[in-house]
C-alpha cells in the first residue's frame, strides 16, 4: 500500500498526504481549553441551506432544481418532527438556562424562519417565472379562464366535494383532531347556521388520498402545460362548502407534530405489538409548527395557536402552499427530460465477472461495489445464487431500511420456501420504516423464518448479510457488509459501499454478531470487526489517539474520515487534541458537524468539509496514517454519541490494498479535491461554497465518468438529501 519513495520516506497515497490546506505539520503542545462546540441544530440548519444552494443554481436543471427546494422542505418537515419538542416545551415553560430554553427556541425559529423565507423567495421569484417561460404554470384562483374555471368546478364536483366534510365549531363539535402535516382550511363565517346560531369558525379537513396537483386538460390548457393545486381548487369553493352563510376570512394551515416515537422497551411485553399501537397515534403528537398562508387574518392565526397551544414564533406565514413538499409531484406531471439531469444507469459492478458464479469469485478475492456508480444488482444476483444454490444451507441478514416493495425480502422469503434456514434481525425502530419493517417482519414469521428484533434499548442499525454453504466436508461462509441500506431505492441514490468477502476470520466475526443478536449473550471476541455499542467507540478514540501520539513525535500523522453527521462530543476532543499536536485531518462530513475547525490557535490542523451533489453522501470511511501504521476502514456507523452507544453499528478494516487505494482515491481524494459542490466550514462557524463553483467536475460529476457514461433507461433525479 505504501512503497518507499526516492528519499526513503513513508509513501501515503499521494492526494490524501497532500495538505490542500497549507497547514503545517509540526507538533504542537495541547491547549488546555477545548473551543466552543457548533450548536448541532443550527448545523442541520446550515446543510439545507447547502442543499437550497442546489435550487438556487442556474446550472441545475430546473426540475431538479424543484426537487431540491422541495428536498429542504422535506428535511425542515422531519427537523420539526424530531427536533423541535425540546425546544417548544421550554419555552412554553419559560425555561432560561439550560440546552433548551426560551433563548434557543428563539435561535432556531428565526434561522427556521429566515430559511423559509428565502424558499418561498425563490419559488416565487425564480422557479415559477422559470417554469412559466417553458409553458409550464400552476395556475390560480384568479388566473383561470372561463373554460378552465368550468372544468376546475367539475373536478371538484366529481372528485373533492364528495371527500370534504366542513366542520363548524360549537360546543357539540370541537376543534377536531388534525393529523400531522396535512392540509386543512380554517373558515371565518358571517351569518347564522340552520339552528340560527352564530358559530363563526369551521375547520375542512382536506384528504390526503386526493393529489395535491392536478393538471389541466389540453382541450382547456391554450398549448400550455397547466395545472392546479388542490388548495386553490378547495378555496374556489368554499362558499359552495356553507350555504346561506357568508366566507368571511380563510386560510389553508398546517400543523407539524413530533412524531419521534418513544417506547418504554423495558416495560413492553411484544415490541412489534407496542410499536404498532405507537403508529396510530404519530399522527397527533406534540404540536410544534403551524403553517398558515400569508394572507391569514390575525384573528385566525390566534384562533389557531392557541388550539394547538403553540407561541408565536411557531407561526410560519408563506407565501404560496402550505407544503412545498408536495410540488414535487410536477416533476413527474411533466414530461419534460430536458428538465431533468441527464439519465444515469447505474454499471454492474466492475469486480464481478458476469457469468461466474459469485461465490467462486470470493473464494479467489474480496469485491467492493461503490454504489450508485456500480449496481445494487450484484449484491441481488449474489443474495438470488445464494436462494438458488441447494448447497447453501443457511441465509442471515439485517434489515434497517428496504422499503414496502423489496426484491431482497422476496428472494429472503423464496429461500424459506425452499427449506434453508433464514434468521432475519429486523430493526423495527428505523424512523418512518417501522410500519415497513412490522409488516415484513410479520410476513417472514408466518411462512418459519427466525425472526429477532435487536437487542432492547439499542437500534440494529449495522448491514450485514451472511451466507453459509456446505462446500465437500466443510462449512464456508461468505458475507456482504454494507455502509448504506439493503434497499433497492435508495441505493440508486445514495453513495455507499458494499463489500463482498469470503475471508474467515470476518464472516466467522459477523457469524459470532448475529448470534450475539439473537440469543443476547456476551458478544464473542472480535478478530476484525468492531462492534458499537461494545468498543467501536473506544477503538476509534485509540485510532486517534495514535495519530495524535504519531504528530507528536514528529512522524507522519494524517486523519480523513468520511461520515453523514459528527456530533460525538469524545471524538470531538480527540480529534481537536490530535489536531494540537500536529496531526492533518480532513473531515468529509455531509451534515451536522459540531467540531469548529480553522479556530486559531487550536483546531488550524483540521479542515471540515461538506459535498452536497446529485446523489446524497453516504459513504462512511476513516483513514489514519500513524507513522508506518496506515489503516483503512469502511463503517455503518457516524461519528455520533447514538451510533456509538445506543445502536449496533460496524466498522471493519479493509486490507486488501487494491481495494483500499481505491477506497482512497474515489471517497476521500475526489472528495478533498472536489472545487464545484464542496463547502468548506469557517472558523465562525459558516459554511463557504468551493472558490470555483461551475469549473470542473464535482467528486460525484468524476465519478460518473469514471464508472461510464450515463444511460437512456436508468431513472432521473437527484437524491433524497436527507438525514439517512
Amino acid at each position: 500500500m505504501r512503497p518507499d519513495n526516492e528519499s526513503g520516506a513513508a509513501d501515503v497515497p499521494s492526494s490524501v498526504s497532500q495538505d490542500s490546506g497549507g497547514r503545517g505539520t509540526t507538533a504542537v503542545t495541547a491547549s488546555s481549553a477545548m473551543p466552543v462546540f457548533l450548536d448541532r441544530d443550527h448545523s442541520i440548519l446550515a446543510f439545507n441551506e447547502r442543499v437550497l444552494d442546489w435550487a438556487v443554481r442556474r446550472d441545475v436543471p430546473l426540475l431538479e432544481r424543484l426537487r431540491y427546494l422541495c428536498i429542504v422542505s422535506s428535511n425542515l418537515d422531519e427537523f420539526f418532527e424530531v427536533r423541535a419538542a425540546p425546544h417548544i416545551t421550554a419555552a412554553q415553560k419559560g425555561e432560561t438556562q439550560g440546552r433548551y430554553s426560551t433563548a434557543s427556541f428563539e435561535a432556531v425559529s428565526s434561522k427556521v424562519h429566515e430559511l423559509v423565507e428565502r424558499q418561498y423567495a425563490l419559488y416565487n421569484d425564480a422557479l415559477v417565472p422559470a417554469f412559466a417561460q417553458h409553458g409550464i404554470r400552476i395556475v390560480g384562483y384568479g388566473e383561470r379562464s372561463a373554460a378552465q374555471t368550468r372544468w376546475v368546478h367539475e373536478y371538484f364536483m366529481d372528485e373533492v366535494r364528495p371527500l370534504l366534510i366542513p366542520i363548524g365549531l360549537d360546543p357539540a363539535h370541537p376543534f377536531p383532531q388534525v393529523a400531522n402535516k396535512s392540509l386543512n382550511f380554517i373558515v371565518r363565517l358571517k351569518g347564522h347556521d340552520a339552528f340560527g346560531r352564530e358559530n363563526e369558525i369551521a375547520i375542512v379537513k382536506v384528504p390526503r388520498a386526493l393529489p395535491r396537483l392536478v393538471r389541466i386538460p389540453e382541450r382547456v390548457a391554450s398549448g400550455q402545460k397547466l395545472f392546479v393545486s388542490l388548495s386553490s381548487i378547495v378555496r374556489a369553493h368554499l362558499a359552495d362548502l356553507f350555504p346561506g352563510r357568508e366566507v368571511t376570512e380563510f386560510s389553508q394551515f398546517r400543523v407539524t407534530r413530533h412524531s419521534d416515537l418513544a417506547l418504554d422497551e423495558e416495560d413492553v411485553r411484544n415490541l412489534r405489538t407496542a410499536l404498532r399501537q405507537g403508529l396510530q397515534h404519530r399522527h397527533y403528537g406534540q404540536a410544534v409548527r403551524l403553517e398558515v398562508a400569508s394572507g391569514c387574518s390575525q384573528f385566525l392565526s390566534d384562533f389557531l395557536l392557541a388550539q394547538f397551544g403553540l407561541p408565536s414564533a411557531a407561526l410560519y406565514r408563506v407565501q404560496g402552499p402550505v407544503n412545498l413538499v408536495r410540488l414535487i409531484q410536477l416533476v413527474d406531471l411533466v414530461n419534460a427530460p430536458e428538465l431533468l439531469f441527464p439519465p444515469w444507469n447505474s454499471a454492474w459492478p466492475r469486480q464481478l465477472q458476469p457469468g461466474m458464479p459469485i461465490m467462486e469469485q470470493l473464494r479467489r478475492r474480496d469485491v467492493l461495489i461503490h454504489q450508485p456508480f456500480e449496481s445494487f444488482d450484484g449484491l441481488l444476483a449474489f443474495l438470488r445464487e445464494a436462494v438458488n444454490d441447494p448447497d447453501v444451507l443457511v441465509i442471515k441478514q439485517t434489515i434497517y431500511r428496504t422499503g414496502s416493495d423489496s426484491e431482497l425480502m422476496t428472494l429472503l422469503t423464496e429461500a424459506v420456501r425452499r427449506g434453508k434456514e433464514v434468521m432475519t434481525v429486523v430493526e423495527l425502530k428505523a424512523r418512518f420504516d417501522e410500519e415497513a419493517n412490522i409488516n415484513w417482519a410479520e410476513a417472514l414469521e408466518a411462512i418459519g423464518a427466525q425472526v429477532v428484533y435487536g437487542v432492547v434499548g439499542l437500534k440494529t442499525h449495522a448491514k450485514m448479510l451472511l451466507v453459509t454453504r456446505r462446500e465437500g466436508s466443510r462449512l464456508r461462509r461468505y458475507g456482504h457488509l454494507s455502509t448504506g441500506n439493503y434497499n433497492m431505492r435508495t441505493a440508486r441514490l445514495y453513495t455507499d459501499l458494499s463489500y463482498l468477502t469470503a475471508d474467515e476470520d470476518t464472516t466467522a466475526d459477523m457469524d459470532g454478531v448475529f448470534n450475539h443478536l439473537a440469543s443476547q449473550n456476551r458478544p464473542p471476541r472480535l478478530r476484525k470487526l468492531m462492534l458499537a455499542p461494545f468498543h467501536l467507540h473506544r477503538r476509534m478514540l485509540e485510532k486517534i489517539e495514535q495519530v495524535g501520539l504519531a504528530a507528536s513525535r514528529g512522524e507522519e500523522a494524517r486523519i480523513v474520515a468520511k461520515m453523514n453527521a459528527l456530533t460525538d462530543e469524545a471524538l470531538i476532543r480527540a480529534l481537536i487534541l490530535a489536531g494540537e499536536r500536529g496531526a492533518r485531518i480532513d473531515l468529509i462530513v455531509r451534515g451536522a458537524c459540531m467540531l469548529p475547525a480553522q479556530v486559531p490557535g487550536s483546531t488550524d490542523n483540521i479542515r471540515v468539509r461538506s459535498v452536497i451533489g446529485r446523489f446524497l453522501e453516504h459513504t462512511r470511511v476513516f483513514y489514519f496514517l500513524a507513522g508506518e501504521q496506515e489503516d483503512v476502514y469502511l463503517s455503518s456507523a457516524d461519528w455520533m454519541n447514538r451510533n456509538m452507544m445506543r445502536r449496533v453499528e460496524l466498522a471493519w478494516p479493509v486490507t486488501d490494498p487494491g481495494l483500499r487505494q481505491q477506497i482512497v482515491d474515489e471517497c476521500l481524494v475526489a472528495y478533498l479535491h472536489d472545487n464545484r459542490d464542496a463547502w468548506t466550514l469557517n472558523a465562525d462557524g459558516r459554511y463557504e461554497r468551493a472558490p470555483h463553483p461551475t469549473d470542473g467536475l464535482g467528486a460525484q460529476d468524476a465519478l460518473m465518468v469514471r464508472y461510464g457514461p450515463a444511460s437512456p433507461t436508468a431513472s432521473n433525479g437527484a437524491a433524497e438529501q436527507g438525514a439517512a
